[in-house]
C-alpha cells in the first residue's frame, strides 16, 4: 500500500532529510586516503545522535552499522570495516536518519584523493542521472517516466543501470511501497500523486548491469568487477512537481 503523507508529515520528513543530508556531508568531508570505513561510520552515528536523530540503518534487518560504505565495484550495502581507503578509489556513502518517527535517506559517491578521467565521468553521469529522475517527478507522471529518465541518461553516456536493486517509498518505514526502479518505459507503472515520498537512487555501473551478493549477505558488487556509483535523494511529489527533502544549502558534499 502506498502511503500518502500529510503536510505535517512532510515537514517532519524534511527535518529527518536535512539531518541525513548534513550527516552525509560530514562523512563525505572526512573521506581521504588512509581513513577507514569504520571511522566514517563513527562520524555518521555520532553526528546523527548528537543532533537528535537515530541512524536508520543500524540494526535494520541485522545490518551492523549506521552507514553503508561501498568501495569501487561495491554497488550498495557495503559494511564499514578497518580497511584504509586508497588514493584513486571511489566510495559510495549511503545513510539514513530517523527524526520524529520519519526517515530521510540519501547517498553520494565521492573520489578518494585523485581519480582518473573515466571515474570522474562516471560520478558526473550518475549524479546527473539522479537529477534527471527527480525532474521527471510530478503529479500524473508514472514511475516509468522517472526510471526511464535515469536509464536514458546513463545508457546514452555508455554506462549501465543496476536492475536487481531499486529505490523505494519512504516515510515512517525506511522501505515502503512503491519500488522505484532505475529503468522503465514512459507512461508505465504507478502514477504519481501529491504526498507520495520516494527515495530515488540511481546505481550506475561503468561496465555491465549484472550484480552479485557477497558472502556477508549484504555487500552487492558488480559481476564484472568494474566500478559503480550511487546517488540518492528523498523526494516528495508536490502539487506542481517535486520537493527534495534531503536538500541542504551547499549540497551534500
Amino acid at each position: 500500500m502506498i502511503i500518502v503523507k500529510t503536510v505535517d508529515e512532510l515537514e517532519r520528513m524534511r527535518r529527518s532529510g536535512i539531518l541525513a543530508a548534513e550527516a552525509l556531508r560530514e562523512v563525505a568531508r572526512a573521506v581521504r586516503p588512509g581513513v577507514t570505513g569504520a571511522a566514517l561510520d563513527r562520524i555518521a552515528e555520532t553526528f546523527i545522535r548528537d543532533h537528535g536523530g537515530t541512524p536508520s540503518f543500524k540494526g535494520y534487518r541485522g545490518f551492523p552499522a549506521s552507514v553503508c560504505i561501498s568501495v569501487n565495484d561495491e554497488v550498495v550495502h557495503g559494511i564499514p570495516d578497518g580497511r584504509p581507503l586508497r588514493d584513486g578509489e571511489i566510495v559510495s556513502i549511503d545513510l539514513g536518519a530517523v527524526v520524529e518517527g520519519f526517515h530521510g535517506d540519501t547517498a553520494v559517491t565521492v573520489p578518494v584523493g585523485e581519480v582518473g578521467k573515466e571515474l570522474r565521468r562516471l560520478l558526473t553521469v550518475a549524479r546527473e542521472a539522479l537529477y534527471k529522475g527527480i525532474e521527471a517527478v510530478r503529479p500524473g507522471q508514472a514511475l516509468g517516466d522517472v526510471g526511464g529518465a535515469v536509464q536514458r541518461h546513463a545508457e546514452r553516456a555508455g554506462f549501465s543501470v543496476v536492475r536487481d536493486f531499486a529505490g523505494h517509498g519512504i516515510g515512517r518505514h525506511l522501505h515502503e511501497e512503491p519500488q522505484v526502479p532505475n529503468f522503465g518505459e514512459p507512461g508505465t507503472g504507478t502514477v504519481l500523486r501529491p504526498g507520495m515520498t520516494l527515495a530515488i537512487e540511481p546505481m550506475v555501473n561503468l561496465g555491465g548491469s549484472e550484480v552479485v551478493m557477497d558472502g556477508d549477505g549484504w555487500t552487492v558488487r558488480t559481476r564484472d568487477g568494474r566500478p559503480s556509483a550511487h546517488f540518492e535523494h528523498t523526494v516528495a511529489v508536490s502539487e506542481d512537481g517535486s520537493d527534495v527533502l534531503t536538500a541542504i544549502p551547499g549540497g551534500a558534499v
